[in-house]
């Protein structure tokens, strides 16, 4: 006998904004996803290959030229659509569930905004091609850190002071320097971000640097930013200052000084500005006033100053930046004893450190450019 198949009324609970909520708690719940699927479009050098195809192509455009085997071809239009739907890519007919099985011949395939930031112009060190980046807070061992965080909160281990070191056995610095490709492919991304914010800062904050004629980029890694600094203000003699096994690696470019030392310890170099991009955040409040207390040694007590790039947290000009700040204080609670500061705690660390006055202007969307005075 038939079973009698009939409609059962919707509770009156089940409204609009329960299913809205319902929808939200879903697009969290698999946000992973998001990310995997982007850095696999990078991996897979999608953005490079429509860029090629003068900014749009078609599903078969990419089966030709992606390094994807024949097994494998028949799931790619299901990952474009969803690249699509994420905004990372448009689609002039958006491939359905049908033509997905089909191949998805019809869809065509554009570059936006976003993905813009995922190509490389050719040039080799592109301002804007962030794909670098992607791939260097993609990595195992910062999703192996982000898993510990829930056991990380019930712990009561005081030397796992970070989730991180308790999914990886030590602190990121540490563990990159063991492991010769992940530091390449992290350094690789920092260098990529720090081009995209130093072509952002030297173009619309050049005041910053007026009356400097010296400046020491401290934590500087390779010496993007100090590059960046040099050949938009030639007259300003720039070193970088880091750690041995950082500078040991770089070979000269006769455009900045690079000098081998600890930034908590070690003397940093006397010079006019001492300059410092997205150093603060890795550290707890007494260790960035440690840092301060250096870089106030090394500037004169008139005309000197601290430029700092990093984040304000709440900062009223850059309230709908306001998500992506609170983002990246998690990221920091998870990789390191830092935090992102909000006005209150920046201004704090500088008076504990014997500074007189600062002032603050808002850069690069979430973040902020600070002139720090003796």
């Amino acid at each position: 006998m038939a079973e009698n198949h009939q409609s059962v009324p919707v509770a009156t609970s089940y409204n609009d904004e329960v299913l809205q909520a319902h929808a939200e708690l879903w697009n969290l719940t698999y946000g992973y996803l998001k990310s995997m699927a982007l850095e696999c479009a990078v991996k897979l050098g999608i953005p490079n290959a429509i860029n090629r195809c003068g900014g749009a192509a078609t599903l078969p455009d990419l089966l030709a030229v992606l390094p994807v085997p024949e097994g494998r071809k028949p799931f790619l239009p299901r990952l474009m659509r969803f690249l699509a739907a994420s905004g990372i890519f448009t689609a002039d007919a958006p491939a359905t569930t049908g033509e997905c099985a089909n191949g998805g011949a019809t869809a065509t395939y554009r570059l936006t905004p976003l993905s813009r930031l995922l190509v490389d112009d050719g040039a080799g060190a592109g301002a804007t091609d962030l794909s670098p980046f992607v791939l260097s807070q993609t990595n195992r061992y910062h999703v192996a850190a982000a898993l510990h965080l829930p056991e990380w909160f019930k712990s009561a281990d005081a030397a796992a002071e970070m989730p991180f070191r308790m999914a990886n056995g030590a602190d990121p610095w540490t563990v990159f320097s063991r492991d010769p490709e992940i530091n390449r492919v992290f350094n690789a991304g920092m260098a990529a971000d720090t081009r995209f914010a130093m072509d952002f800062v030297v173009t619309h904050c050049g005041d910053a640097f007026d009356g400097v004629t010296s400046l020491v980029d401290v934590a500087g890694g390779t010496g993007t930013a100090a590059r960046a600094i040099a050949r938009a203000f030639p007259h300003i003699k720039c070193t970088v200052l880091d750690l041995p096994s950082v500078i040991d690696s770089v070979p000269a470019d006769g455009v900045v000084k690079y000098v081998a030392g600890d930034m908590m310890s070690s003397s940093i170099p006397k010079a006019d500005a001492v300059f410092l991009k997205y150093v603060f955040h890795d550290w707890d409040d007494e260790d960035c006033v440690k840092i301060l207390k250096q870089c106030r040694k090394a500037i004169p007590e008139s005309g000197g100053k601290v430029i700092i790039v990093d984040m304000v947290v709440g900062s009223p000009s850059k309230a709908m930046y306001y998500k992506d700040q609170v983002l990246f204080d998690l990221l920091m609670m998870v990789m390191t004893t830092g935090k992102e500061r909000d006005e209150h705690e920046w201004r704090k660390i500088f008076m504990d450190a014997g500074f007189t006055h600062h002032k603050t202007r808002p850069v690069l969307g979430s973040m902020a450019l600070i002139e720090l005075y003796p």
